[in-house]
């Protein structure tokens, strides 16, 4: 069932945070590695070449599950678990590069790619947490 992203989910996917993104290899097991987010409404957006592991993955089981922790306080976190439910391609990197200026302020500068596409995932659970422990690494 598809879950309404809360605002403090929503505000970790709209800052430049990384996500930690596990898709399902061909024998079942997990693969897990960070990736750039974005939002469009209440789906999660993921951009990535189509024929690499990640996008094989996605192709052949659109299952994910995301963490997302804030830069500045990795005790603050979203933990969402969904689907892919659309494929777009992404050739002339229109979201790649929204998703650059957000990360690196400027547009992506890898220019070609063969086979570029923006995964949409909806959520079936989304949850936020902070914990009271604080960030002071010495």
């Amino acid at each position: 069932m598809a879950r309404s992203l809360d605002p403090d989910v929503r505000r970790l996917l709209d800052a430049p945070n990384f996500a930690a993104l596990a898709t399902l290899m061909p024998d079942g097991s997990p693969k897990v590695e960070p990736v750039w987010v974005g939002r469009e409404g209440d789906h999660v957006l993921i951009a990535t070449d189509a024929r690499g592991i990640k996008g094989r993955n996605l192709a052949r089981d659109g299952r994910v599950a995301l963490s997302v922790t804030d830069f500045a306080n990795p005790y603050e976190q979203a933990l969402i678990r969904g689907r892919v439910v659309d494929t777009r391609d992404d050739d002339e990197l229109v979201v790649l590069d929204a998703l650059s200026e957000q990360y690196l302020g400027k547009p992506f500068p890898r220019r070609k790619w063969s086979s570029r596409v923006v995964y949409v995932i909806e959520a079936d659970v989304a949850r936020y947490y902070k914990s009271p422990l604080e960030h002071t690494p010495a």
